[in-house]
């Protein structure tokens, strides 16, 4: 089973997909995918349904899944991956090592994507959703590597309670009580420390959603799948064993996220203790929904539509980020002015028959199917595009 990070379209070389796959895996994955590309293009981001969109801060709305869920299939896609080179302990120099180059394409990718849009170094925004990924896929690989089940498991209550505790009483050296308030807290004084308002996301102004800190409980997402992923792995459980182990892990992953809640709010842009919990308890119950479904009573049917994406993830959101820019490179006339192409299809193909909310969503599900499209070529083919 290739990893998630090893499906990215720089890569040196193709190769054919393996023959045996957790369907489940790649569905749930690929899914994820769809989800994400749906949520990060809209026809108008001032038209869009509420729960396409971020929570404004505390709260969780099914967008915010998104991205834990990559995360959290990153972890599971490491013990497929190595599941069965751990015991190797003359290969693990190497492992790591290719895990560090992956790593260090991803952040270059993130940075090249930004350049692509505007090729400006002085205001280049360093963190980033890649750079994020590819951190936390290097970390949680090496510690997987490195460490049995049970000190991962206690490496996760460590980062979880310590950073709630660092977010809840370390004072902010610009003079802030602690605080997890938007612009003032503890996490967002250190991307400005450290990345300066000039390569942080525009957007925000005084904090990065995928900045230093929130990296730190980022970790703990993956780790969470990581352990979901020995569960499946376990040759020594059935498939019914595993689905019961699962889907309590998950539904005491939510309880314990709600009641963490209370203490410290579940929120994606803090990446919240509370947050990491609540959300990978939703994933544990979707991934072992898809497990049972397909395959433990084996409803694969249907399951290559959403493969299609799961097959080459980082391929497909690397290419839904750079095509809305392609496309604008193309202008079309529209009542005597000149508009993009993204703003074309929705301005002319969508809203002139539908509500702007409609026609928002009505654009972004047709930009899904077109990258679709071009990751179907590589699925018909069996081709995995790999780092």
């Amino acid at each position: 089973m290739k990893e998630i990070l090893q499906e990215t379209p720089v890569a040196a070389q193709v190769t054919a997909a393996p023959k045996k796959r957790l369907l489940s895996l790649d569905f749930f994955r690929g899914l994820t995918v769809a989800a994400m590309i749906l949520v990060n293009t809209p026809g108008n981001g001032d038209h869009v349904y509420a729960p396409l969109e971020h929570s404004k801060w505390d709260g969780c709305t099914p967008t915010d899944l998104v991205f834990p869920a990559f995360l959290f299939m990153v972890g599971v896609s490491i013990v497929y991956a190595l599941e069965g080179k751990k015991t190797e302990l003359k290969n693990h120099q190497s492992i790591m090592l290719n895990a560090l180059r992956r790593m260090l394409i991803l952040i270059g990718l993130g940075l090249s994507i930004f350049l692509f849009y505007r090729f400006d170094f002085t205001h280049l925004r360093f963190p980033g959703v890649l750079q994020r990924i590819g951190v936390v896929y290097f970390i949680a690989t090496c510690l997987y590597l490195k460490t049995n089940q049970r000190t991962r498991d206690w490496l996760c209550v460590i980062i979880l309670v310590s950073y709630y505790l660092v977010m809840k009483y370390l004072p902010v050296p610009d003079g802030h009580a602690a605080n997890f308030t938007p612009q003032f807290n503890l996490a967002a004084w250190l991307d400005r420390a450290v990345f300066t308002t000039n390569h942080m996301a525009r957007f925000t102004g005084q904090w990065d959603p995928v900045g230093l800190l929130t990296t730190w409980p980022a970790i703990a997402t993956a780790l969470l799948g990581i352990r979901m992923g020995t569960v499946l792995k376990d040759a020594g459980r059935d498939a019914h064993e595993k689905c019961a182990i699962l889907l309590s892990s998950g539904i005491c992953a939510i309880a314990l996220g709600m009641v963490a809640n209370q203490f410290f709010p579940i929120n994606k842009q803090l990446w919240s203790s509370s947050y990491v919990l609540y959300a990978a308890g939703i994933c544990t119950v979707g991934l072992t929904a898809a497990f049972y479904l397909i395959d433990v009573e084996g409803y694969k049917k249907h399951t290559w539509i959403f493969s299609v994406f799961g097959v080459n993830a980082i391929s497909a959101y690397v290419l839904s980020e750079v095509m809305p820019r392609i496309i604008d490179f193309f202008r079309f006339n529209h009542n005597g002015h000149s508009v993009s192409g993204m703003k074309f299809f929705y301005e002319v193909v969508f809203l002139p028959f539908v509500k702007p909310n409609n026609a928002s969503l009505l654009a972004a599900l047709v930009f899904v199917a077109f990258i679709w499209l071009m990751m179907h070529v590589l699925y018909r083919r069996k081709i995995v595009i790999k780092i």
